[in-house]
């Protein structure tokens, strides 16, 4: 029986977001990713030791084109939002992959590069200490939260027409009824800036 074929990285990778990007990320496994390639699931062994080495190839993929480095002469804040929304970029293509993006961080060379080019944003803008660890932690919940909201229950959707319409919750429906004339953008952009306007306090 012949060898099957050398398989890159970025093939491995590809495949594994064509699958979560179809099914989603329940129906993520070794032999999904190996029918996706053609190729026996004993055979896809040969390149990776499981789904999780699979995951996080995947995440890398997806991050890998992400540029890390701010935009000279910008404000700390305004250099901030810009990684953080270039990171949402790149996730868009990919919504049923938000989840791995926290879980294989540490794994993932362009999430660390993106991480440590935050920080020196954030320590030339004077934190340090506890202080750069919640600031650190406020963008990213707020990036994987956000971004994660934006697909599963974004503003245009179902459950916002439904909640409109539910008179027994006033301020409720009213919200939502403003609420189906913000787009995706201005909505992720503008609950960033709260985040940076909570960073800006002493």
């Amino acid at each position: 029986m012949p060898r099957p074929k050398s398989l890159t990285t970025s093939a491995l990778a590809a495949a594994t977001l064509a699958v979560l990007d179809r099914d989603g990320l329940a129906a993520l496994s070794m032999r999904a990713v190996a029918a996706e390639l053609g190729m026996g699931t004993m055979s896809l062994y040969r390149y990776v030791a499981d789904r999780d080495e699979l995951e996080a190839l995947a995440v890398e993929h997806m991050m890998s084109r992400v540029d890390t480095v701010p935009p000279k002469k910008a404000l700390w804040d305004k250099q901030i939002a810009v990684l953080v929304e270039r990171i949402r970029a790149a996730i868009a293509a990919h919504p049923n992959a938000v989840p791995l993006t926290m879980a294989h961080r540490h794994r993932c060379p362009s999430l660390l590069r993106w991480s440590e080019s935050v920080l020196e944003v954030l320590t030339r803008a004077g934190f340090t200490g506890e202080q750069r660890v919640i600031a650190l932690r406020a963008l990213l919940a707020y990036l994987i939260g956000a971004t994660e909201i934006e697909h599963r229950g974004p503003l245009s959707g179902l459950g916002t027409e439904a909640m409109a319409a539910m008179g027994e919750y006033p301020l409720l429906a009213e919200t939502a009824g403003t609420a189906r004339t913000i787009t995706p953008d201005i909505e992720f952009r503008r609950g960033l800036d709260v985040v940076l306007s909570g960073l800006r306090r002493p």
